[in-house]
């Protein structure tokens, strides 16, 4: 087999999802990585009045692409933003771009989705569901395709006590769901959304397991792979250490931990926090494309699946991440800190409500009295 950078090399590459965390580090790797390959096209929706074109410029812009900016200064010119928005009929492409996605792409790389946890089902749906059923459908038509990679989530079967790297039918016929939610309202939705949920603690994790299926049932002749990232977090080594563009999942309680606003969290300190940095996700997603389209023309029967996760083999706990946090913290202050770090897992609810109740609700009312009385109105 030729190797990675060998197998993209001349190949034209799509990209769902380019914008966001785990995208921006996928593009900026791929063309890092693999300064051969021809072209990336990003399927990117207008946002703020900003057209694609111009959201792709100033995301290469930043700071996580200096160092590609660096080693290859005309990458830019590689990278083609396409007008799409997965939410919409046909997905909003033009028949030109249409036309041209058929014509050229050799490999697709399927990012984008909404992991918002709290994410209303119908919209859930929307972008984890049936986008992918529209790039599926898009990848149909692409004469030159030898991979369609699927990102997913290690949570989407979390309502098993093993997981293996195999694709597992959920609970539903998804299209049979799809068909009734189309005529539901969303107040109706959203009484038989727990219904629907069983064991699944949210939205997030039930679309996600029903999108892949979905990719296994509709895949039909395309070599078809799936990664499975678990709690993704900054980088480890690439471009940069410790690289983050959001406060979302871990980062977010990090912060809020470090200048004082977290005080407690209903979580066991013997649990596994199962963090991987993102560069390692990229890395396995890049490598998990490579390794299914190098051996197109010898793939085995079954749809590849990778697990992508540090749990099971360099298991990571809560509170040895609560204790590094507070001790970084400590050592590092932030800026504007509220309060000095400190943070108390318990797994007792209701020794929870009481902490929360003492150290963050009581302070928030205090500090909002506080401002009224200065003259000023609260956050």
């Amino acid at each position: 087999m030729v190797n990675i950078p060998e197998y993209y090399a001349g190949k034209n590459v799509l990209i769902t999802g380019a914008t966001g965390f785990m995208g921006k580090v996928l593009l900026e790797k791929l063309l890092r990585s693999c300064p051969q390959v021809r072209s990336v096209y990003v399927m990117v929706r207008p946002k703020a009045g900003q057209s694609p074109q111009s959201r792709i410029a100033d995301m290469i812009h930043s700071k996580l692409f200096e160092r590609l900016q660096d080693e290859q200064p005309d990458f830019a010119e590689k990278v083609i933003a396409v007008n799409s928005d997965l939410t919409l009929k046909d997905m909003s492409l033009s028949q030109e771009d249409k036309a041209i996605l058929a014509e050229n792409i050799n490999i697709v790389l399927h990012c984008a989705a909404t992991v918002r946890f709290n994410e209303a089902l119908k919209d859930a749906i929307q972008l984890n569901v049936l986008a992918t059923q529209k790039m599926v459908a898009l990848a149909h038509t692409m004469k030159h395709l030898e991979v369609f990679l699927h990102v997913s989530t290690a949570y989407a079967n979390c309502d098993r006590e093993v997981i293996e790297e195999v694709v597992y039918t959920p609970p539903i016929d998804y299209k049979k769901l799809l068909d009734t939610l189309d005529w539901m309202d969303d107040k109706m939705v959203s009484v038989l959304t727990p219904k629907l949920l069983g064991e699944r603690p949210n939205t997030y994790t039930y679309t996600k397991a029903l999108a892949e299926y979905l990719v296994q049932q509709e895949a039909g002749n395309l070599n078809v792979a799936i990664v499975r990232p678990s709690i993704v977090g900054a980088s480890w080594k690439e471009p940069f250490p410790g690289w983050i563009d959001n406060f979302n999942g871990p980062s977010g309680i990090f912060i809020a931990a470090g200048k004082g606003i977290l005080r407690t969290m209903r979580a066991s300190n013997d649990a596994v926090a199962d963090l991987v940095p993102v560069d390692v996700v990229i890395n396995t997603t890049l490598a998990a494309a490579w390794y299914s389209g190098a051996q197109m023309n010898n793939r085995p029967k079954n749809i590849l699946v990778y697990n992508c996760t540090t749990g099971g083999i360099n298991p990571f706990r809560w509170g040895e991440v609560e204790h590094h946090v507070i001790s970084t913290f400590k050592r590092n202050p932030l800026e504007q800190a509220f309060r000095r770090p400190n943070v108390n897992l318990t797994t007792n609810h209701l020794m929870n409500q009481y902490w929360i109740a003492v150290s963050h609700k009581a302070p928030a009312f205090l500090y909002d009295l506080y401002l009224r009385l200065i003259g000023r109105e609260p956050r």
